[in-house]
């Protein structure tokens, strides 16, 4: 072999050895990434959007605690006069410990998407995975209107409200546009309880717009949801053949019932500047189904066998119902009214926290890899 050749074979040895090193400099630094990406597979396969309902739950409590703790110079304003005295601490505690749920939810989820994208899809098929793609935005607007320290007419709180408001129309008008255009998607064949989150969705963006003082785009939203809830709640009535039921698993999802009615009142309230006649109805219809619900436990009985995320569907209505019960016992000023008040109160509170506590007694089931019970990531037939 010649010189000539030997010099080449050398500088070919050590390219060779040059990009190995750069490979495997590459590999050492890619290798914390697959290792954490393959410890979170497992659970990011599981975490889909009906986890959200805690942070629903969290945040619309964070709201009722805001709304409670406010002055109130009414006699028969008992427990709002004990919230008011309460330290302010408690307040700013549990509204972190909502800001921490859903900022680590939201992570998960956006982890969700990007390792998982399959999954996200396919539970934007699914006749009632779609409807939780709400809750997420839903629940930051709550947090946004029960923040301590953003003031409702200022530009952060209204450019917040931009960036939430956004993906709940866009969802309005790829969901809305499905229910008459496209005959798989018809509402007649997918209603369920949850559509009703699409409907909430804008009741709680208008209601943040109002309170801003943006009453023509509170206007605009109240309508675009009430319509659809008119709509969605004559279908349910009329259980069309073919119709989409419900696993055992999500019944306590037939609580959104309530909800959806008292947030319209609470709404409707902050557009017209008082708890009117028309919020007292919409109010006494979220009691009325309320009354209809909690007579038929047999309805819930099967899904109380063993727990389930699905359980934190009974806080968010009962919140919801709590603060349209708050607002109705400001505007009447009597003894029944704010006693009402504090029942419904009560009932939230202890709801919330019971969940919480049943929660972190099970966060194996949370966090194992198994399938969840209330799985609604596979696309509907």
């Amino acid at each position: 072999m010649s010189a000539v050749d030997g010099s080449h074979v050398i500088e070919l040895v050590l390219e060779a050895a040059i990009i190995t090193n750069q490979m495997s400099s590459q590999q050492n630094c890619l290798l914390p990434l697959k290792i954490i990406e393959r410890s979170l597979k497992p659970f990011l396969s599981k975490i889909h959007a009906g986890y959200f309902r805690i942070s629903l739950s969290l945040c619309s409590q964070a709201l009722l605690w805001r709304t409670l703790g406010e002055p109130a110079a009414d006699a028969h304003s008992f427990i709002r006069r004990v919230f008011h005295v309460m330290p302010s601490t408690a307040f700013t505690l549990l509204w972190s410990l909502a800001l921490f749920t859903l900022a680590l939810l939201s992570l998960a989820y956006v982890l969700r998407c990007l390792f998982h994208f399959e999954m996200v899809k396919s539970e934007f098929l699914h006749h009632v995975g779609v409807n939780y793609l709400f809750a997420p935005w839903i629940s930051w607007l709550l947090l946004l209107q029960s923040c301590p320290f953003i003031a409702q007419k200022t530009s952060p709180y209204h450019v917040l409200w931009w960036i939430l408001v956004a993906p709940v129309v866009a969802l309005d008008i790829k969901i809305y546009g499905q229910w008459f255009t496209k005959g798989k998607r018809f509402l007649s064949t997918v209603a369920n309880p949850t559509c009703q989150l699409s409907v909430i969705g804008n009741l709680v963006g208008a209601r943040a717009a109002a309170q801003m003082g943006w009453r023509e785009s509170a206007i605009c939203m109240f309508s675009l949801g009430m319509t659809h809830y008119l709509v969605i709640f004559v279908t349910l009535y009329q259980r069309f053949a073919g119709n989409k039921g419900l696993p055992v698993i999500l019944r306590p999802v037939f609580f959104l019932f309530i909800a959806t009615p008292s947030m319209a009142s609470l709404a409707w309230d902050s557009i017209s500047g008082s708890f009117d006649d028309s919020a007292k109805m919409l109010f006494f219809l979220s009691l009325f189904l309320f009354a209809s619900l909690v007579t038929r436990p047999m309805l819930f009985k099967k899904s109380m066998r063993k727990y389930d995320v699905a359980w934190w569907a009974y806080s968010f209505p009962l919140t919801a119902l709590a603060l349209a019960s708050v607002e109705y016992a400001r505007e009447v000023k009597g003894g029944f009214a704010h006693g009402l008040m504090l029942v419904l109160s009560t009932l939230s509170v202890l709801v919330s926290l019971l969940l919480m506590v049943l929660t972190a007694a099970n966060t194996n089931v949370l966090l194992s890899a198994k399938p969840p019970n209330d799985d609604i990531s596979s696309p509907m037939p």
